[in-house]
């Protein structure tokens, strides 16, 4: 049976934010909808495009209200596409996880993370698919906003794209066979 599904990556527009740790969101959902050829288009709260994917209708977001306010655009969204939260699949930067580790999880908190916890907030709580994306934590004690709204290291540049790939993977799974399967087959 055709599902709809709802992809939001995570992060904050303007330049100065372009190529940030916080904004891994934006670079999974850029190369996801390159990868389906399509483009976004400014639409309320969001930056938006649509795909179809063996009969899935996949919708991508990239929420415009910055990232303390994510859970307005998802919100929005949710209701105008008729979307279960349980088919909103989250992209995330986490600083608790390496850089290098990617991790899909079907529920859980929100970690401290600002925009995970406005979703949480207006969305209707923690049981929402998060593709969670290592950042890693190398900062001082009291940096940790620096840290993440600072661009990738010269070491972990190179081994981005191959990341961002295997994140595009995993959504491409979550679309086609569900969340549980793409744990067991990506979570290893």
């Amino acid at each position: 049976m055709a599902k709809k599904q709802l992809i939001v990556g995570l992060g904050n527009i303007g330049a100065e934010y372009a190529d940030t740790r916080h904004n891994i969101g934006f670079m999974v959902a850029d190369e996801l909808a390159k990868q389906a050829e399509v483009t976004f288009s400014t639409l309320r709260y969001a930056h938006y495009t649509e795909y179809r994917q063996r009969g899935n209708s996949v919708y991508v977001i990239k929420p415009t209200t910055y990232m303390n306010l994510s859970g307005k655009a998802v919100n929005y969204w949710m209701h105008e596409l008729k979307i279960p939260l349980q088919e909103v699949l989250v992209i995330v930067d986490d600083l608790a996880l390496p850089f290098g580790k990617i991790r899909l999880r079907a529920k859980g908190s929100s970690a401290g993370h600002n925009g995970l916890k406005s979703i949480e907030s207006l969305c209707g709580g923690q049981a929402y698919p998060r593709l969670r994306f290592g950042i890693g934590d190398n900062f001082p004690k009291g940096r940790q906003i620096d840290y993440v709204l600072s661009g990738f290291d010269d070491d972990e540049q190179p081994e981005l794209p191959q990341l961002i790939e295997r994140s595009v993977q995993v959504i491409n799974s979550f679309v086609q066979v569900g969340i549980e399967r793409t744990m067991n087959l990506f979570n290893t």
